[in-house]
């Protein structure tokens, strides 16, 4: 509300004191044609709401008070631009309204010139001049509230654009639909700015860098997200013209079909013509209404997310529609509209939802509760890759931001991972006040032209490895010797860098587990699920981790983000659970977590968190001894309350021996005050136990999130132009025993020990291989093979269709692999 104040006695006017009267109309968008000379007035009250607007442009002046605005009105010329425009402006005992009349216009009918107390006040036609000077200093008061409805964004293009190459659909729901065009060059009319001005457009499906030109000159590019949103681009002053002026939106090189459209300029500087209203938010834990760091996410009613603006004390990240708060509270410029806010903390809490209209120049606050729904004592939430542009130069989240979205995210265990840089989060979360949220861990990714490597942790101030060392052994001895280091990981192996892809068919077999570049792996773990990075087949990363369990490497499955940005990829969507104490997460134990992910104590969590035991008394990471003729495998399936899993599956030497549709999700009973423990479903199984050792592996899965609090990203390098969103939960192995030696022996290993029985020759070997399952087989296979034996003979092919299906199956899944295939 725009405070002023009339004199007790309307009769009795004073003369405002210029420079009073100079800072109401030093409105820098025009010169006034009338003076203030004997205004008559030192102040004046305002309350706005006092009637309605019918429409916002081209509006009438409201209905209850028409006749009185009419009857009593006075005009003034004023200048609001460079171009003059006719102002009417009237005034009654109850309400004030103006229109400015050359379209793009606006009227204002909901402030009253005075409060009751003032009633006596009358205006005349007879008492022109008194009315004329009243109206002057009235219309100064109001002048920045009005120049809001002058100077409104007007539609520069009403359209929307498909961008594209033509018979190159990025995605299926593009085909059969022909671009508009490559490229976009949109005229319009407009006027020189001598300010900066603002640029709105909605956009969608924004995957690569589109620039954007104004007149032949590069103003920006389109924001980087492939969720629908309202983008509002500064223009810098100077950069329109008299006029017709040229937007260009030029194409990135490699195909990327987009959405964009609905241009809108507005005359205003971007915060002025976002900040028209105003969200206060306060988001609490429901138990005890503590502050909490969280992700708040604002759409409007088409679900695109909305420009935002914030003061930089505040101590937010914020993006179109996105905002990181370090304790549950913030201040927010948004423009008017019906808008959903969205409060969430990653995997473990809840969703809270609220609807709101907000108003032109209102304040509307927002209280939203979150609860914790998934209850993992003993569990750490860590992120193995995080990035930042400050240190990385890629993405846009900068190390202050970076530590806001962790702690927004509940990752207790982040490991910082720039590239070629030491990376300390310590210092920018005690700036940002968040830092008994986590534990912070120095680490490295080593970005080299065949593989990247993360690896932590580092001791402060130590060198980092030499990314031009392109020979993994001589790269991972110098990995290995960066002080500190414990757990060294292969990177999104199925990514292509440098015209590399560390497990395509060429360099990996997707079968077996084997290395065709000749040399043994080094690395403690691989990302199986790298939520920035995600395959087409989200299983693919799965498939190729239990291949190297099967031949003989003890590698841990991790989840990571791969987080760069702040609201694009969400960091740590994709992450890992360590066992480790997590009584404080400020105080974690980092070698103790470090033991963890050595012996494979960890879950793989991509929206579902997969729990596996055996027996009722080994865990993920155990060696199971001791067995019986039946093997209790029980799984537990968790999840916050936004999330559904669908199916569940258990997995023996990568090969998939049961499964389970999850029709509806189990809960518990709740008792007041008690925390929810998140189960989704509580699967029990007896298996016989099998003839040789094998690792059990639990995988649940469901239907992707697709809402924009938690969207699910697209494949980053997909294989496919169809796109199934789904969410993960895996495990790591419990090692199966069932031999009853002691030890866990692998399928490699077997495959050995029967060709050191039975020899190469098929006739042999085929009939000894009864009793194993397919991955023996194939191991079987690939040492033969190797030895020499011709596997494509057509005495081989007869004789196999003479075995055991397990083997027909081994064998033919390896030879699928000489055929040129790389993956199952």
């Amino acid at each position: 509300m725009l405070v002023a104040k009339f004199p007790k006695s309307s009769q009795k006017v004073t003369k405002v004191t210029k420079a009073w009267f100079s800072s109401l109309a030093s409105v820098k968008s025009g010169q006034t044609a009338f003076s203030n000379q004997n205004a008559g007035l030192d102040s004046i009250r305002i309350s706005p709401n006092r009637c309605k607007l019918r429409r916002f442009f081209g509006a009438r002046l409201c209905a209850k008070h028409q006749p009185q605005h009419l009857g009593s009105s006075t005009a003034l010329r004023l200048g609001l631009r460079p171009q003059p425009r006719s102002v009417s402006v009237a005034a009654s005992p109850r309400c004030a309204g103006w229109r400015i009349s050359n379209p793009p216009h606006a009227d204002l009918c909901d402030i009253p010139t005075a409060s009751r107390r003032y009633s006596r006040l009358k205006l005349c036609a007879t008492a022109a001049k008194t009315e004329a000077l009243l109206l002057t200093v009235l219309f100064s008061c109001l002048f920045g509230l009005v120049l809001h409805a002058a100077e409104g964004a007007r539609i520069a293009d009403g359209r929307t654009y498909h961008l594209g190459t033509a018979g190159a659909p990025e995605w299926d729901y593009f085909e059969g639909k022909t671009p508009d065009s490559r490229a976009l060059q949109l005229r319009f009319s407009a006027q020189l700015n001598e300010r900066e001005a603002t640029l709105f457009l909605r956009q969608d499906d924004v995957k690569l860098d589109w620039a954007l030109e104004l007149n032949g000159k590069k103003i920006g590019s389109l924001f980087l997200m492939e969720a629908p949103l309202i983008f509002a681009l500064p223009i810098p002053a100077g950069a329109l013209r008299d006029g017709e002026n040229v937007l260009a939106i030029l194409p990135p090189k490699a195909n990327d079909d987009i959405i964009v459209g609905k241009f809108e300029l507005d005359p205003r500087p971007r915060r002025e013509a976002i900040e028209q209203a105003w969200l206060e938010i306060q988001v609490t834990e429901d138990v005890g209404r503590k502050e909490l760091p969280c992700r708040l996410t604002i759409v409007n009613e088409a679900g695109e997310l909305v420009p935002l603006f914030a003061n930089e004390e505040q101590k937010l990240a914020v993006r179109p529609g996105v905002v990181y708060s370090p304790d549950g509270r913030a201040r927010v410029g948004t423009r008017p509209g019906r808008i959903a806010i969205h409060a969430t903390r990653g995997f473990e809490y809840s969703l809270a939802t609220t609807n709101v209209s907000v108003r032109a120049g209102e304040t509307r606050r927002v209280e939203l509760k979150l609860r914790r729904e998934v209850s993992t004592p003993g569990l750490v939430s860590s992120d193995t890759h995080v990035h930042t542009f400050t240190y990385s130069r890629h993405g846009d989240a900068t190390t202050d931001e970076r530590v806001l979205t962790l702690a927004g995210e509940g990752i207790e265990l982040p490991i910082a991972t720039d590239h070629e840089y030491l990376a300390d989060f310590s210092e920018p979360s005690r700036r940002m006040g968040v830092q008994k949220f986590f534990t912070p861990v120095i680490g490295c990714e080593t970005t080299t032209a065949k593989g990247h490597f993360n690896h932590f942790p580092i001791t402060a101030g130590s060198k980092v490895p030499d990314p031009k060392i392109a020979d993994w052994p001589r790269l991972l001895q110098s990995i290995r010797s960066t002080p500190g280091v414990r757990v060294v990981i292969l990177n999104h192996p199925r990514n292509i860098h440098s015209n590399f892809q560390p497990f395509a068919s060429t360099n990996f077999n997707a079968v077996t587990g084997e290395n065709k570049r000749g040399f043994e792996f080094g690395f403690d773990a691989i990302e199986v699920c790298n939520s920035s990075a995600l395959q087409s087949d989200l299983m693919l990363g799965f498939h190729d981790w239990m291949a190297l369990l099967n031949y003989g490497y003890r590698v841990t499955a991790v989840g990571s983000s791969d987080g760069h940005d702040v609201s694009r990829y969400i960091v740590g969507q994709g992450r890992s659970y360590v066992a480790c104490d997590d009584h404080d997460p400020s105080r974690i134990e980092i070698n103790a977590a470090c033991e963890s992910f050595l012996k494979g104590r960890v879950l793989v969590n991509l929206g579902l968190l997969a729990q596996l035991a055996v027996d009722r008394k080994f865990a993920v990471g155990d060696l199971a001894t001791g067995l019986g003729r039946r093997i209790r495998v029980e799984t537990t399936v968790l999840g916050p309350s936004w999330v559904t899993a669908d199916r569940v599956e258990l997995y023996a030497n990568g090969v998939k021996i049961r499964e389970q549709k999850v029709a509806a999700p189990e809960r518990l009973p709740r008792r007041p005050g008690r925390q929810a423990d998140g189960i989704k479903a509580r699967i029990t199984w007896l298996i016989p136990r099998p003839k040789h050792d094998v690792h059990l592996v639990a995988i649940a899965s469901g239907p992707g999130v697709r809402a924009p609090y938690w969207a699910i990203a697209r494949p980053y390098q997909p294989s496919s132009r169809v796109w199934n969103s789904r969410i993960i939960g895996a495990t790591n192995p419990i090692w199966i025993d069932a031999d009853g030696d002691g030890k866990f022996t692998s399928a490699r290993a077997y495959a050995r020990k029967l060709i050191d029985q039975h020899g190469t020759d098929p006739g042999k070997l085929l009939p000894a291989l009864a009793s194993y399952d397919q991955t023996i087989a194939a191991q079987a296979a690939n040492l033969i093979h190797k030895a020499g034996v011709d596997l494509r003979s057509p005495g081989l092919s007869s004789r196999l269709k003479t075995v055991s299906e397990a083997t027909q199956r081994g064998f033919t899944d390896y030879l699928e692999t000489l055929n040129g295939g790389g993956s199952p």
